[in-house]
């Protein structure tokens, strides 16, 4: 802005704008949110607003961006855009009087960082706008994992601590991550929540060993009123990073401070991991969450088809869901790459079309399921180690899973009893024929039972 005439132009129409979403929105999340907002100037037909952290930037974009457009042109018909930037608040008033700021603006970030975030913090990067709670979609395998989630986000103190959440690659362990700090600083934006990968952790910790500079460090870490570290396993066999953790972990408990970790295993899974850290990582709620089931893909699409816009006919989201099943990421890929190839090329969206483009993700899908894959994913449905499955081990919570994993090998493999018998420990053919007809039995007189065997079934078969 060039006068002082534009200057107070533009403080009134600001003024009038927040006004009006405000009396929308309500006063707490005017307070919270839009209060903070300042007018850093006008550029052509775009005006220019500032906020503070990266954080409030993203909510402001994902939450009121449209709506402020709409209210500004009313306004003033010459604006036809609004930007949001941030500017540092030692800042705000320099921008103000230049039309300037430090940052240009940032895109709503990708899937799944790498890094997390922190509400001012150089460690971190912005969440994902898309990863919030009501974008989850929730089923069978994952409902005890969102319900816990949700509670340790909503909860005006902390329930349990920590929150462990465990599950395969792509199951909605990032998702759900990403919902609880969104929720957190919605709810209260004064909260400090550290968001990071257990990578990151490691090196700035190396860092600062090397810089003899560990008493920042441990500042950093244990003043923070949440913190979130993903895939905590790759913490294992480093024995002065597991101890430093250890102790940043019981510093933070000590205070009532919320931990929230995730990993690809159960903490009583995890390889190279000391056991003292393992009792503690046990000591909160450890949820997992399951391979999906094929209704529950069905309705990943069915929420993703309507995000992106996309009028998929409902035989082609069956396909997809009965045909991708190892994990959301690629069946949410899956969906996009199709839609993107109709669009640009211009063809209709059919089973054909959707078979063509998909063909090698397809045949990459359609590989015959093996001993293996169904000891393994046995293990991880009833949560006990593959290891269980060799061995010698006769206590009922090992064992029935090691009968329903015999008896799916003999519906899903063409190997004969004494090949399977041998795939489970050195196990006689008469093990199998045992294992099987129990199964059998037990599926006719407990329907709870019967629907787990069904769903291993399904996922292995995909």
């Amino acid at each position: 802005m060039n006068t002082s005439r534009d200057d107070q132009q533009l403080q009134t129409e600001w003024y009038r704008v927040s006004s009006r979403l405000k009396a929308e929105i309500g006063d707490t999340a005017f307070e919270n949110w839009v209060k903070p907002i300042s007018v850093s100037g006008l550029e052509g037909s775009e005006v220019r607003l500032g906020v503070p952290s990266r954080f409030m930037r993203d909510w402001v974009k994902a939450n009121y961006l449209d709506r402020l457009k709409e209210l500004w042109a009313g306004e003033n018909e010459n604006v036809h855009s609004v930007q949001v930037r941030i500017v540092p608040k030692s800042k705000v008033q320099a921008s103000e009087e230049t039309g300037q700021d430090d940052q240009p603006a940032e895109t709503a970030p990708g899937p799944a960082p790498a890094t997390g975030w922190s509400a001012g913090s150089d460690i971190s990067a912005p969440l994902d706008s898309r990863f919030i709670f009501s974008k989850f979609v929730v089923g069978k395998p994952n409902e005890f994992a969102y319900a816990a989630a949700r509670r340790v986000a909503e909860a005006p103190s902390v329930p349990f601590n920590p929150l462990f959440l465990y599950g395969g690659v792509g199951l909605g362990k990032t998702h759900l991550m990403n919902a609880i700090a969104w929720e957190i600083q919605q709810r209260d934006p004064t909260r400090t929540v550290m968001y990071l990968s257990a990578e990151k952790f490691m090196y700035r910790f190396v860092r600062a060993l090397r810089e003899q500079n560990t008493v920042d460090f441990k500042d950093q870490f244990r003043s923070v009123d949440v913190l979130m570290i993903d895939d905590v396993q790759f913490i294992g066999g480093r024995d002065a990073t597991q101890e430093e953790f250890f102790h940043t972990f019981n510093a933070l408990v000590d205070q009532g401070r919320q931990i929230i970790l995730s990993a690809d295993k159960s903490p009583s899974d995890l390889e190279g991991v000391e056991e003292r850290l393992k009792s503690r990582l046990n000591c909160g709620l450890v949820a997992d969450i399951h391979a999906t089931t094929y209704e529950l893909r069905l309705a990943i699409l069915e929420s993703k088809a309507e995000q992106i816009e996309i009028d998929a006919p409902q035989k082609v989201l069956e396909f997809l869901a009965h045909k991708i099943t190892s994990n959301v990421r690629e069946l949410e890929g899956a969906l996009n790459r199709v839609a993107a190839h109709t669009q640009l090329i211009g063809r209709e969206l059919t089973l054909e079309t959707t078979q063509e483009v998909l063909h090698d993700l397809l045949r990459a899908n359609d590989r015959r399921v093996t001993i293996e894959e169904i000891q393994k994913r046995v293990a991880e449905h009833f949560n006990i180690r593959v290891s269980d499955m060799h061995s010698a081990r006769r206590a009922r919570s090992v064992a029935r899973p090691r009968q329903v994993a015999m008896y799916l090998a003999k519906q899903l493999t063409s190997r004969s009893l004494p090949e399977i018998g041998r795939k489970f420990g050195g196990r006689d053919h008469t093990t199998v024929m045992h294992a099987v007809k129990k199964v059998d039995e037990l599926r006719d007189h407990d329907s709870t039972f019967a629907e787990d065997v069904e769903l291993l079934r399904r996922m292995l078969e995909g």
